[in-house]
């Protein structure tokens, strides 16, 4: 008993080592306050509503924090036998975390977000839960279908649904509140975000190179290929971007300058013709992107 409890004692110690090095708060938290704030005020100024982040849009982020961390914990297990052979200083693989400790720190997620969004509404308890079950389906889906793995372009279009279903979340969690009326401008604003998002995960997996079990798009297409993939996804944000806010005037077109970072990483790295794509734009693109959405619908009517 006392062993128990002291080692009990160090799980959260160890958890925090695993969200410091596997899920960086600056960069996951960022990315969740960027994508709400971005999302909802886009949201609401379409539907011809003042905004300002309220107590609801803190339980959006908060919530969309915790689903991306679940998640991450999900990946660590779901990728050991991979990790172990590519990755052996990876948390799970090492022993500084064990897969009974993710787990129960999953369970504690799962209650977490239930409560924070049983406050707002009660439509918003299934819509967030919904995101967090799809990714759990993903594990035993993974092991009926080894091809998930082995062609990442297939595990891509099987797994990015779960970021497609936590805007959604956003997103009709601002209809069950009267905050928006749902209509395909939702759509198009969510089509908005997946291109953005999607610009970042060909970008991190396009290289000239391919190194052994790195699952790079560009080892399937092609790095020329891959380009025109992960450019074609930031073209489609600024085409979203326009259908939107055109009508709106020039002003409200400001956040399409955020494309001058795709045109300047996809530049580079055809002139380089070595390496990994230029994650510093392609970072920069999600950022100033959802960035630029948020105090665009704060300044202009």
């Amino acid at each position: 008993m006392i062993v128990t409890a002291v080692a009990a004692s160090h799980v959260p110690a160890r958890l925090g080592r695993f969200v410091l090095r596997r899920c960086p708060p600056h960069l996951y938290v960022a990315y969740a306050l960027l994508w709400v704030l971005g999302l909802e005020g886009s949201a609401a100024t379409l539907d011809g509503a003042a905004w300002r982040p309220s107590g609801a849009t803190w339980i959006r982020v908060v919530s969309v924090v915790l689903a991306l961390l679940f998640l991450r914990m999900l990946d660590e297990q779901k990728d050991l036998a991979h990790d172990r052979v590519h990755h052996p200083d990876r948390p799970l693989v090492t022993g500084a975390i064990t897969g009974r400790e993710l787990r129960g720190a999953m369970a504690a997620i799962t209650v977490v977000v239930t409560v924070l969004n049983a406050a707002l509404s009660v439509t918003d308890v299934p819509l967030i839960l919904v995101a967090l079950v799809y990714g759990l389906s993903l594990a035993p889906l993974e092991r009926l279908a080894p091809a998930l793995r082995d062609r990442p372009l297939l595990g891509l279009a099987v797994a990015y649904p779960v970021q497609l279903l936590l805007g959604c979340y956003v997103y009709g969690s601002l209809v069950a509140a009267g905050t928006v009326t749902a209509d395909t401008r939702g759509a198009v604003l969510l089509a908005l975000c997946a291109c953005v998002f999607l610009h970042f995960e060909f970008a991190r997996k396009t290289a000239w190179e391919s190194p052994p079990g790195a699952g790079l798009y560009s080892s399937v297409l092609g790095p020329r290929r891959a380009v025109a993939v992960t450019g074609g996804f930031a073209a489609g944000a600024v085409l979203c971007e326009v259908l939107l806010f055109a009508p709106r005037g020039p002003l409200a077109l400001l956040p399409c300058l955020a494309a001058l970072l795709p045109v300047h990483g996809t530049r580079r790295f055809l002139a380089v013709r070595h390496g990994g794509w230029p994650m510093s734009t392609a970072t920069g693109f999600v950022a100033v992107t959802h960035l630029a959405l948020a105090v665009r619908s704060m300044v202009l009517p």
